[in-house]
C-alpha cells in the first residue's frame, strides 16, 4: 500500500481457523475471485458486537454450520493492508485493510454439515488442508498474517 491510503482506518473483523478432528483446516475459494486463492472464513464485526459472537455468526453465515467450539483466541489483533487497486473497490473505499481478531475452533460435525450454498454465498468450493499450507494458498497481501496464524495456533495440531 502506498501513502495514498495510509490515512484510512482498518475495518474491524474476525477470522476463523476451523480445525477438523484430523487437525486439517477449512478453506474456501471466493465466488468473486478468478485466482486460485483460498481463505478461511472471516468477516466484519457489527456495531456493538463482541469479537467472539461475530466469529460464531460469521462461521454460520459462511459455512452453514455452527458445530464448532472455540479452542483459542489470537493474542493480538492482526492487520493486513489491501493492495492500492482494491481499496476503492472494497467497503466503499473507507478502509485501508482489516484488523482482525482470530479464533481457532474445533469442528464437531461431519463434512455433510458444511453448506457453503448459504443465503448470501461467498464461496464456490471448499476443502480441508494442512495448517502449514495456508500461507501458500492465500492471496499474497494476506500471506504474512496467515503465517502468523500458523505460528500462533500450531500447538493445536498435537
Amino acid at each position: 500500500m502506498t501513502a495514498a491510503h495510509a490515512h484510512l482506518p482498518y475495518r474491524d473483523g474476525v477470522g476463523i481457523m476451523l480445525l477438523n478432528p484430523h487437525n486439517l483446516v477449512f478453506v474456501a475459494k471466493r465466488i468473486d475471485m478468478t485466482s486460485e486463492a483460498w481463505q478461511m472464513p472471516q468477516g466484519g464485526i457489527d456495531q456493538g458486537e463482541e469479537p467472539q459472537a461475530a466469529a460464531l455468526r460469521e462461521l454460520m453465515e459462511e459455512t452453514g454450520t455452527d458445530k464448532a467450539a472455540i479452542l483459542q483466541e489470537s493474542r493480538e489483533w492482526l492487520a493486513y493492508d489491501l493492495p492500492d487497486h482494491l481499496v476503492p473497490k472494497l467497503w466503499k473505499g473507507r478502509y485501508r485493510g482489516q484488523r482482525q481478531k482470530w479464533f481457532a475452533m474445533r469442528f464437531s460435525g461431519t463434512d455433510s454439515d458444511i453448506n457453503i450454498a448459504t443465503e448470501h454465498p461467498e464461496f464456490c468450493e471448499w476443502k480441508w488442508v494442512a495448517m502449514e499450507e495456508l500461507p501458500d494458498i492465500i492471496v499474497p497481501f494476506k500471506r504474512d498474517m496467515y503465517q502468523q496464524l500458523v505460528d500462533e495456533f500450531s500447538s493445536l495440531r498435537t
